[in-house]
């Protein structure tokens, strides 16, 4: 657990980047800062590690004060990343990940054998390990800057905007690979962001701060999201955050059976619009009355996205909108057809919880 105890830092002829800061970050989860330019989220994360020293107050990891350790001690025993990874230009990939280990003194042949281990966790090629940084992606050193902080298995990671300088889809895909390596590693994280979309969909906990260093509302991305603590939390969340609420609810639909048709199969102008599957798996809609005769791929209308049996309203109501059918498709976790929802049945999902939640004295 990292605490922070009314901690404040303060500079010379200057408001305060840190306000009387006090918060936990639970052991094995994930808390993210976030919060508009100024709000000293950067400045609150390099606290931990003393990049930073606090003006007041006092950081404890574990129960130990870290003002009590030996800097470059502490530094070692936590994980670190930020933007563009930080690597070492010089220096393979492989040995970027091993730079903390063979500080700590581990024999080179098991700080490389690590690494090589970490290349493959983080889902890229072994053979990227030979290359320098500057053969990478934006995306690939990104994944090594994550690999580098856990090489030496450090129970603490601190992050500060580490996907914040790639596209958008290699943002979507570093983030859900980040929740898959937590879901198997457990760390306690600090992950400090200016995307409240990133932090509601990372963070077991969100703290938002005001500018100036002030905590304002310390919850839960759900509860966040139904019950911000003032209008300032609630202008930062968003406007659609009803929306995105739905994210944490899960969906409990009357899935409609649909039928399917596979590749090079006939269908005739009058049949509407038909979902075109591969071994019963969606590869697109098809519009009979445009495309009347065999099905094959270049006639699909694409962009529709699935949602999961059992997983969220939020994706069944963004499936059922984005369709060209207005039939969402619902998929089994082999990727699997299972039927489809209108938008009509989601909605009147979404009431039958309200009405629920109401009934059982919980917030609509």
């Amino acid at each position: 657990m990292i605490r922070f105890e009314a901690v404040t830092k303060a500079y010379a002829d200057a408001s305060p980047a840190v306000d009387d800061l006090t918060l936990e970050a639970p052991t094995g989860a994930i808390t993210v800062l976030v919060g508009p330019s100024g709000c000293g989220k950067t400045t609150t994360l390099r606290m931990v590690n003393r990049m930073i020293e606090p003006t007041s107050g006092r950081i404890t990891i574990d129960g130990v004060d870290t003002a009590s350790m030996d800097p470059a001690r502490l530094r070692r025993g936590i994980g670190y990343v930020i933007q563009h990874g930080g690597l070492f230009p010089h220096q393979t990939v492989e040995r970027n990940i091993a730079t903390v280990p063979l500080l700590l003194g581990w024999d080179r042949a098991k700080a490389l054998s690590r690494a090589r281990e970490l290349i493959e966790l983080v889902g890229l090629p072994a053979a990227l390990g030979r290359r320098y940084p500057a053969a990478l992606s934006g995306g690939q050193q990104q994944r090594v800057g994550v690999a580098r902080a856990l090489a030496a298995d450090p129970p603490v990671m601190l992050m500060d905007e580490p996907f914040s300088a790639v596209d958008p889809v290699v943002r979507d895909q570093l983030q859900e690979e980040f929740l898959r390596l937590q879901s198997h590693l457990g760390k306690t994280i600090l992950f400090v962001t200016h995307d409240i979309d990133e932090a509601i969909k990372l963070g077991d906990q969100v703290a938002v701060l005001r500018v100036g260093g002030r905590l304002a509302q310390l919850a839960p991305p759900a509860q966040l999201l139904a019950h911000p603590a003032d209008d300032f939390v609630a202008g930062f969340v968003g406007r659609d955050r009803g929306y995105r609420a739905l994210g944490f609810v899960a969906a409990t639909l009357p899935v409609r059976p649909e039928r399917t048709v596979a590749l090079g199969s006939t269908v005739g102008a009058g049949e509407g619009w038909v979902l075109v599957v591969d071994d019963g798996r969606p590869l697109g809609w098809l519009d009979t009355a445009r495309h009347p005769g065999p099905v094959d791929r270049s006639s699909l209308a694409l962009g529709g996205t699935l949602a999961s049996a059992g997983g969220s309203l939020r994706a069944a109501l963004d499936a059922a909108l984005s369709s060209p059918s207005g039939r969402g498709v619902v998929v089994d976790d082999e990727g699997r057809v299972v039927g489809t929802a209108t938008p009509s049945d989601v909605i009147a999902a979404i009431e039958a919880q309200r009405a629920e939640s109401a009934a059982g004295g919980g917030a609509p």
